[in-house]
C-alpha cells in the first residue's frame, strides 16, 4: 500500500471517530437536557397537585393566559403549549367550570373563541407564579449564578439554531 493510501485511510478513519465521538457527544446532551427536565417537571407536576390542586398543564396555560392580558385564541394556545385544540378544549373547559378564564366570543368571528383570565384568575395565578418560581430556585440553587448565565446562553443559542434549522426544512 502506498503512502498516499495509507493516508486516504487514516484520514478516513479519523473522520470516522470524530463523528461517532460527536454523534456520541450529542447524544449524551440530549439525554442529559432530557433527564433534569423530567425530573424538575416531575417534582413541579407533584408539587402543584399537592399544594394547589392543580395540574401543570392547567398552571401552563394560565401562565400563557397572564403574558397575553387580551387573551389568546384557542388555535395560539395550542401552538404555544404545543398540545392538540383537543387539550386545549378540555382544560379551559376546567378552568372555565373554576372560574379562572373565561370564553370571549371574538368580535369579527362568533365562531371563533379568545381565552382569557379573568379577575379571579389572575390572582390565583399569581399566588401559584410565586410559589412556582420558589421551587424552581430551590431545585437549581446548587448551580452558580455564573454558571446558570452560560447554561443560559448555551441553550438560547441552541434553540436558535434548532429555530433555524426548522426554518431550513420548510
Amino acid at each position: 500500500m502506498g503512502e498516499m493510501e495509507n493516508g486516504n485511510q487514516e484520514a478516513a478513519l479519523d473522520l470516522a471517530s470524530r463523528l461517532t465521538q460527536d454523534h456520541h457527544q450529542s447524544l449524551k446532551l440530549w439525554l442529559r437536557m432530557l433527564s433534569c427536565t423530567v425530573r424538575i417537571e416531575n417534582e413541579i407536576r407533584s408539587r402543584m397537585r399537592a399544594t394547589f390542586d392543580i395540574t401543570l398543564p392547567r398552571f401552563d396555560l394560565m401562565a400563557q393566559l397572564e403574558r397575553h392580558p387580551d387573551g389568546l385564541r384557542m388555535g395560539e394556545l395550542s401552538k404555544r403549549m404545543m398540545v392538540t385544540g383537543g387539550n386545549i378544549t378540555g382544560i379551559t373547559d376546567q378552568l372555565e367550570q373554576e372560574k379562572l378564564v373565561a370564553r370571549v366570543p371574538d368580535a369579527k368571528d362568533r365562531r371563533v373563541y379568545t381565552v382569557k383570565l379573568t379577575d379571579a384568575g389572575r390572582l390565583t395565578f399569581a399566588q401559584m407564579a410565586v410559589v412556582h418560581e420558589g421551587w424552581i430556585a430551590e431545585m437549581l440553587h446548587a448551580i452558580s449564578p455564573e454558571d446558570k448565565g452560560r447554561l443560559i446562553h448555551l441553550l438560547s443559542h441552541m434553540k436558535q439554531h434548532l429555530n433555524t434549522s426548522d426554518d431550513k426544512k420548510d
